[in-house]
């Protein structure tokens, strides 16, 4: 079990080519994913995408590339010698008429607005690749391994807390157990109190507890939480996202547990219901924290 939110960081050094690569994500509902890079490897981000997404199926990530080069292949200077030479018969000029020395050093010609240029014509595409995908990687490894450690904390909470819906869950069942017979002996009392005679009519009384079993009779919700909170326990063993997957099974207990809430006809379940839904609405928070 993944969360959601995490970070991860690398940095690596190739032939004087420098790689920083930060990778955190929070919560959504889907994958989108936003890579930040410098403009001379843009050219990579359809690629760095594709390799972040195999790792990574849920979550707003967000991706800063940082890439320096400072080797020196790939690197021109060009002089621009028509316009340097265009300078010097201007200035040469300019000193005649007005009587001026002319002795310019080249190096301050150099500095003439674009008579120098320092051009970066980048390396072979795929060498730059490998060497960042070879930082992407790290990153990725620690981003995912911060994951891991948060959905190993939130596991735990969640164990702790479906543990305690299926005791309450068990509870019910068991107070659920009896009520039919109760239901009888209260309605015989009853009958016999208000007709003040012992004899009853059986027919009577038979029907009115078909029609009471009926009304609160809760087997099959409870047979169908037992279920739900039995998958529950399995997918949260699994090695794969199943952040949306126990998001349904939450909501199909939710639905069971307010069926039970509308068929109770003792206190004490109705009190369990409401524990029940407490649990599982902060179970529900828990899980829109999975990845």
């Amino acid at each position: 079990m993944r969360s959601m939110t995490g970070f991860g960081r690398a940095k690596i050094e190739k032939n004087n080519r420098i790689y920083g690569i930060e990778i955190k994500s929070v919560n959504h509902k889907y994958s989108d994913i936003s890579i930040k890079l410098p403009r001379s490897i843009s050219y990579m981000e359809d690629n760095i995408k594709k390799e972040v997404l195999k790792n990574i199926s849920r979550g707003k990530i967000d991706v800063f590339i940082t890439y320096e080069n400072y080797s020196e292949q790939g690197k021109d200077i060009i002089i621009n010698h028509e316009l340097a030479k265009k300078y010097i018969t201007e200035f040469s000029k300019f000193a005649e008429e007005n009587n001026l020395s002319m002795n310019i050093p080249v190096i301050e010609i150099t500095k003439l607005p674009d008579v120098l240029t320092l051009k970066t014509v980048e390396d072979n595409e795929d060498i730059i690749q490998n060497e960042l995908f070879e930082a992407l990687n790290i990153a990725i490894s620690n981003f995912v391994n911060m994951r891991s450690i948060e959905g190993d904390k939130i596991k735990e909470d969640l164990i702790s807390r479906i543990e305690d819906v299926e005791k309450k869950v068990k509870e019910i069942s068991a107070y659920s157990t009896g009520l039919i017979e109760e239901y009888v002996v209260k309605l015989n009392q009853r009958l016999k109190e208000m007709l003040n005679t012992d004899s009853i009519n059986e027919e009577r009384v038979l029907t009115e507890v078909v029609i009471y079993a009926d009304k609160c009779s809760i087997e099959e919700e409870l047979t169908r939480l037992y279920s739900h909170i039995k998958q529950f326990k399995q997918l949260i063993n699994e090695e794969q996202p199943i952040g949306k997957k126990l998001d349904f099974l939450i909501q199909e207990m939710n639905r069971e547990t307010n069926t039970i809430g509308s068929k109770s006809v003792k206190l004490e379940i109705t009190n369990l219901v409401i524990d029940i839904k407490t649990n599982l609405e902060d179970i529900r928070e828990q899980i829109q924290n999975i990845e």
